[in-house]
C-alpha cells in the first residue's frame, strides 16, 4: 500500500487516511473559525482549510498582492447589510473591483490629480464605456479628426445607431467648437492630445472655456502624454482616459485602459462599467501598477530620445515632413509647449518616397519591432497605411489625412546613439 508524509515526518497508509481508521489524523490543527479543520473529508480541506479565516495576512509584503478572486464573501448577513448601506468596504464580487486593481486606480488618481479613477480591460473598452455612460441617446458629441481608428469607427458607425451625432473638427478649429455648442446639445467634447498619428495638441483651457458654461463635458485622451507630461485635469478638463497598455503599462505585456476625473461623471462611468463587464484581470492591473513605479524614468528617457530623433529627421535629406510638437515646425508647438513638460515619445514623419519606397526604409531598419502600439521599453515602427488603414481605399485613406509615406515610431530605452544610427543605415538603403 502506498503511503504518504505527514507533517511530522512519518507514513501513513493513503488508506488510513479515512475518518476513523487506523493512523487517522487525529484534530492538530485549528478548528473551523480558527482557520481550518483537520476532521474534514479530503475534497472539504481542499477547498476550505487555509483560506477561509486562518489565511495569513499580507499587509507586510512590499509590493501589492494580486488578489485573483472573482467574489468576496461576508462573514455574516449583518456584514452584508454593513455593506450594501455602505457602512463596510468590500467588493461583493470581481466585476465590481479588486484590492489589487484599487490600488493601481489610486496610484493613477494621483498621478493625475483626479478625485476618482477606474480601469477596465484595455484602453478601448474605456473609451467605449465612457462615451455610451455620459452621452445620452439623441446626445452630440465634437471631436477631432485626427484620432485613434478604433474610436473614429466608434463615433461615426456606432453611436448613430443610437441618434448620437458627432462633429468632427481639426484639432485647432475653436470658431468650429463654439459654432457646433451653439447650434447643438452637446454632451461630451472628446480629442486626444497629442493626437493619433499626427500628434496635434488642442488648447485645453480654451475649449474648456467654451464648454463649460454649455454643460459639455470635457475628455482628453492623454495617452501620448502621460501625466508625468501633461495633466489635463488641472487646467479644467472633467476627465482623462488613457490607454494604460502604452507607457503605463510600459513592457508590451498588458492591456488596460483607466479613466480619470471627477467624482460625478466617473461615477457614471462605472456604473456603467458594472453593467457591460469589460473587468480588468487582477494580473493585468498588477503589471500596470509594477510599470507604474518606472513611468517617470521611462518618460524622461522616451521625451529625450524622441526629441532627438524629430530633429535628426527633420534636418535629413530624405524626410519630407517631421510631425513632433517639441519642434518649433510643429503647427501645435505654442500649445504643446503651454500644456506639456515633455513632448513625448512618439515622432510621426513623411519619408520622400511612395508606399513601398516607404516599406523598404522600415524593413531596413534593426532595431524596432514592425509592430502597432507605442509606449513599452522597445522601439516599435510601424506604416500607418499598412497597420491601421490597409482595408480602406487610397481615397479614403487620403481624404482622413492618412499619406502612404507615413511613418510613426515609438522610440524605446534604448541607448539614443544605436536609435539614430540605425535611422540612419535604414535611410541610406532607399
Amino acid at each position: 500500500m502506498s503511503a504518504r508524509v505527514t507533517s511530522r515526518g512519518l507514513t501513513t497508509p493513503i488508506a488510513d487516511r479515512r475518518r476513523g481508521g487506523r493512523g487517522a489524523r487525529r484534530s492538530t490543527t485549528p478548528a473551523r473559525g480558527q482557520g481550518g479543520n483537520s476532521q474534514w473529508g479530503d475534497s472539504t480541506q481542499c477547498v476550505q482549510n487555509g483560506e477561509r479565516t486562518g489565511r495569513p495576512k499580507v499587509s507586510d509584503s512590499l509590493t501589492t498582492p494580486i488578489v485573483q478572486t472573482s467574489t468576496y464573501h461576508f462573514k455574516d448577513t449583518e456584514e452584508l447589510i454593513a455593506y450594501q448601506e455602505g457602512r463596510y468596504k468590500s467588493f461583493e464580487y470581481g466585476r465590481y473591483g479588486n484590492p489589487t486593481t484599487l490600488a493601481c486606480e489610486e496610484k493613477i488618481r494621483l498621478l493625475e490629480g483626479g478625485e476618482d479613477a477606474l480601469m477596465s480591460a484595455s484602453g478601448m473598452c474605456t473609451a467605449t464605456t465612457m462615451l455610451l455612460a455620459l452621452v445620452p441617446a439623441g446626445g452630440h458629441i465634437v471631436t477631432t479628426t485626427d484620432c485613434y481608428r478604433r474610436t473614429r469607427q466608434f463615433i461615426q458607425t456606432f453611436l448613430p445607431k443610437m441618434g448620437i451625432t458627432s462633429t468632427v473638427l481639426d484639432p485647432s478649429d475653436y470658431d468650429g467648437l463654439e459654432k457646433a455648442l451653439k447650434e447643438n446639445k452637446c454632451s461630451l467634447y472628446f480629442s486626444e492630445s497629442p493626437t493619433n498619428p499626427y500628434l496635434r495638441c488642442v488648447d485645453i483651457e480654451r475649449i474648456v472655456n467654451l464648454c463649460k458654461p454649455t454643460g459639455c463635458l470635457v475628455c482628453i485622451d492623454g495617452t501620448f502624454a502621460t501625466p508625468c507630461n501633461s495633466r489635463a485635469l488641472d487646467y479644467g478638463a472633467d476627465l482623462v482616459i488613457h490607454s494604460a497598455s502604452k507607457f503605463m503599462g510600459g513592457h508590451n505585456d498588458v492591456l488596460a485602459g483607466v479613466i480619470v476625473g471627477k467624482k460625478e461623471p466617473v461615477a457614471a462611468c462605472r456604473q456603467f462599467h458594472n453593467i457591460l463587464g469589460g473587468v480588468i484581470d487582477p494580473h493585468a492591473a498588477y503589471l500596470v501598477l509594477r510599470g507604474l513605479k518606472t513611468l517617470s524614468l521611462r518618460v524622461e528617457r522616451h521625451n529625450e530620445s524622441a526629441m532627438k530623433l524629430a530633429q535628426f529627421l527633420e534636418a535629413h535629406p530624405k524626410i519630407d515632413k517631421v510631425h513632433y510638437p517639441g519642434l518649433p515646425s510643429h503647427c501645435d508647438h505654442e500649445v504643446a509647449k503651454k500644456y506639456m513638460k515633455g513632448f513625448g515619445g512618439v515622432v510621426s514623419f513623411e519619408v520622400k518616397g511612395d508606399l513601398w519606397k516607404t516599406a523598404k526604409f522600415i524593413d531596413s531598419c534593426k532595431i524596432p519591432y514592425i509592430a502597432p502600439s507605442l509606449g513599452g521599453v522597445e522601439s516599435l515602427i510601424e506604416q500607418p497605411t499598412i497597420v491601421s488603414y490597409w482595408d480602406y481605399a487610397p481615397e479614403v485613406r487620403a481624404e482622413i489625412g492618412i499619406k502612404d509615406n507615413l511613418v510613426r515610431y515609438s522610440t524605446g530605452i534604448e541607448d539614443y546613439a544605436d536609435i539614430e544610427a540605425d535611422m540612419a543605415q535604414a535611410l541610406d538603403q532607399i
